[in-house]
């Protein structure tokens, strides 16, 4: 009896030994996996204002990329910087492309966002009228109505133009429409000028004659990837290694021209002589945020102050500070070479 009492205290010592094991190891793996920092989901946006987003979806490198761990890439469609910032703001994206001004504006507003790559230094934006119209310079615009996007790029460069000639806001009447309707009124007769955004002021260019009657290179703020700040406390290695796939895409895009083209056309249904005139008006010579960007932001911002788009008590060089990130796209670029 006693022989049997004892082989089965061994035995129950023996299961809770094994329990116990199961028990710890499965806490191990658990642990491994939360430490590893990896995300369920990668959430990225594209927009035909960014070639660079365009090629990467279609070739699907971010899939490949994550595709090993089982992380899923969920793709969202910006029509606009303003769009881009709202899925931002609504984490509804971890990854919006926007112009560098528009991320400033949002950032004022108390943005919870970093720029970590620079996409392109686009011109993809004027001021646009039709072929019969009267107006030749900013000043002609006094008493007219130009349709703008609030909060993109186009409506802060309608802004600083202004301000140049010393027009100011209230001469004309900002009519706040997205950018592709913008065009539309534009043609239609709805609107006296629009502040363009390719692909869109593209396409009036080669269809309809529609002029750029005022243009500025260095009025157009960069082509900004910005990702959430919690994103990039949480999973800094994701960062880098979704900056990496848009690297393999920029190179790719200066490799080959008239294939970028013809993605172009296929995803934002244009014409090839309108893709192409968009694509020669970016450079993607510099990916990694910098001195050059931090500049034109704060020229801007004091734009935006100046025209109380900006609370005037906001410290610009400071906003631009925090919203500047260059240590990702740095790290990157230098490990590939």
């Amino acid at each position: 009896m006693k022989s049997s009492i004892f082989n089965q205290r061994v035995w129950v010592l023996i299961v809770l030994a094994l329990v116990a094991v199961v028990a710890g190891c499965g806490s191990g793996e658990a642990e491994s996996a939360e430490s590893s920092g990896a995300p369920e989901k990668i959430r990225l946006d594209y927009a035909y204002y960014s070639p660079t987003s365009l090629v990467l979806k279609e070739f699907g490198w971010a899939e490949e990329e994550f595709e090993e761990e089982g992380i899923e890439v969920e793709w969202t469609l910006s029509h606009g910087s303003n769009k881009a910032l709202e899925f931002l703001n609504s984490d509804s994206v971890d990854f919006g492309s926007t112009a560098g001004a528009a991320a400033l504006m949002s950032k004022a507003n108390g943005a919870p966002i970093k720029n970590v790559y620079i996409a392109s230094k686009p011109e993809w934006t004027a001021l646009v009228k039709t072929e019969d119209s009267d107006i030749e310079d900013i000043g002609d615009l006094k008493g007219k109505k130009v349709a703008a996007t609030l909060g993109t790029d186009p409506y802060i460069f309608l802004l600083r133009a202004l301000n140049e000639e010393g027009i100011s806001q209230d001469d004309v009447e900002i009519v706040n429409v997205q950018h592709s309707d913008g065009a539309t009124s534009l043609t239609n007769g709805g609107v006296d000028a629009w502040a363009g955004l390719d692909p869109h002021m593209a396409r009036l260019e080669v269809e309809s004659g529609a002029e750029l009657f005022y243009r500025n290179p260095d009025f157009n703020t960069y082509g900004f990837l910005n990702v959430r700040e919690d994103f990039a406390a949480d999973h800094p290695e994701y960062v880098n290694r979704v900056i990496g796939v848009y690297e393999k895409a920029r190179e790719w895009i200066q490799e080959n021209p008239d294939e970028a083209v013809e993605i172009m056309v296929k995803e934002a249904q244009i014409e090839p002589e309108v893709a192409r005139l968009q694509l020669e008006r970016n450079d993607f010579s510099n990916p990694v945020p910098g001195p050059v960007h931090q500049e034109a932001l704060v020229e801007s911002g004091n734009i935006l102050q100046e025209v109380d788009v900006i609370d005037p008590d906001a410290d610009i060089e400071a906003l631009v500070s925090e919203l500047i990130e260059p240590s990702f796209a740095e790290e990157t670029t230098e490990s590939a070479e």
